[in-house]
C-alpha cells in the first residue's frame, strides 16, 4: 500500500471531535508519515495557523 496524497497537495481535513479540537478546512500536506494501524498519517499545515498537525488519511479528502 502507499499514501493516497503527496507532499504539496491541498487536502480537506475533517476534524475528529474525539481527539484534540481542530479546525476543519483546507490544509497542505507537508510530510508523509508511517501508518498507525491501517491508516496512513500525514503532517499537514493550514495557511491560517502557525503550527502543523498530524492527520490520519481517513480524515482527509481531495479538494
Amino acid at each position: 500500500m502507499k499514501h493516497k496524497f503527496i507532499v504539496g497537495e491541498n487536502v480537506y481535513f475533517t476534524a475528529s471531535n474525539v481527539a484534540r479540537p481542530a479546525a476543519s478546512g483546507i490544509y497542505e500536506v507537508i510530510r508523509l508519515l508511517p501508518t498507525e494501524g491501517d491508516d496512513f498519517q500525514y503532517r499537514i499545515k493550514s495557511s491560517t495557523e502557525a503550527f502543523e498537525r498530524v492527520a490520519k488519511e481517513s480524515q482527509l479528502d481531495v479538494c
